[in-house]
């Protein structure tokens, strides 16, 4: 067999400089991508016009209305799969790669056998530090043989892993669905890695390495204001819906959130937009269903 064809995807929302700096750092990699795909959820500072400028060669895919990241991800791992990929690197407009962030996810999947499912990358924050908003969740009932083959390959077995640098195998997207676009934001991820990785192997890389520009240092525990009604709607959603989590996950990961809902109380400047969230929040996940995907991206102008 050959190379395998790798279509990066980079969804972008009112960053310009910020996706200037992703795009040529995914230019500058040692092994380049066969294609490169921004999604434009509808930007209206000219990010559109600055690719077909400045990036050319890159696909642009740009929406008419904002889908969040859930949406573009949904969009971008769909034209991508249009576009004959192997192989799909997902990553956020303020993911900036290292030069051979790419080269070592590859060389990882190479050396794990299986190969995995999904390969990521190790997160930093502009400091060196790790990020801990996106440090994949460990594999905890990994077997003996699975941990082993990923220590000799230099790698961690993961459970899930977030949308900031992960290499997906297309054929296993083609097999268990898109990202759910009606999650808009946070869980996304989550719910979609989880959903892929479910009986299969997936590894945290640490020699992969990108930088997450985010604005401050910190989880996702931190303050996160009207924002709140996501999480909650998202993880009653993917609790209840999802085919990510088997029932014994299901109690852990509720266990977990609950813990993480308290410390965000805890530490927040204005508990009523969290209380606001909250019941809102819990409304609509036992309420609703997420709408179907390609529906919401015809909408939003996808064809």
């Amino acid at each position: 067999m050959g190379d395998p064809r790798v279509v990066a995807v980079v969804v972008t929302h009112n960053r310009r400089d910020l996706l200037i700096e992703a795009l040529t750092a995914i230019g500058a990699q040692t092994r380049r991508p066969d294609a490169v795909l921004v999604v434009d959820n509808a930007s209206t500072d000219g990010t559109a016009d600055l690719v077909r400028t400045r990036f050319p060669t890159a696909d642009l895919l740009a929406l008419t209305g904002n889908t969040g990241g859930a949406g573009g991800f949904a969009a971008g791992f769909a034209r991508a799969l249009d576009l004959e990929a192997d192989l799909v690197w997902a990553m956020d407009d303020d993911t900036v790669p290292e030069p051979t962030a790419l080269q070592e996810l590859l060389a990882a999947r190479q050396r794990v056998p299986g190969p995995p499912t999904l390969v990521a990358s190790r997160v930093v924050w502009t400091d060196g530090r790790e990020h801990p908003m996106n440090t994949p969740r460990a594999k905890a009932n990994a077997g003996r043989r699975e941990r082993e083959a990923a220590r000799s390959a230099g790698c961690v077995p993961i459970r899930s892993a977030s949308f900031v640098s992960i290499l997906v195998d297309a054929e296993v997207v083609r097999e268990r669905g898109l990202p759910i676009a009606d999650y808009f934001l946070w869980n996304d991820d989550f719910e979609f890695t989880t959903r892929l990785l479910r009986g299969r192997s997936g590894v945290l890389c640490p020699g992969s390495v990108v930088v997450h520009k985010t604005k401050t240092f910190g989880g996702t525990d931190a303050d996160p204001g009207e924002r709140f009604f996501y999480e909650v709607r998202n993880k009653i959603w993917l609790f209840t819906r999802s085919s990510g989590l088997s029932p014994t996950e299901r109690l852990l990961y509720g266990a977990s959130t609950v813990r993480r809902w308290i410390l965000t109380f805890l530490r927040s400047t204005d508990r009523a937009v969290l209380r606001r969230g909250l019941r809102h929040g819990l409304w609509a996940g036992v309420r609703t269903r997420p709408r179907a995907t390609m529906e919401i991206l015809r909408d939003a102008g996808f064809q």
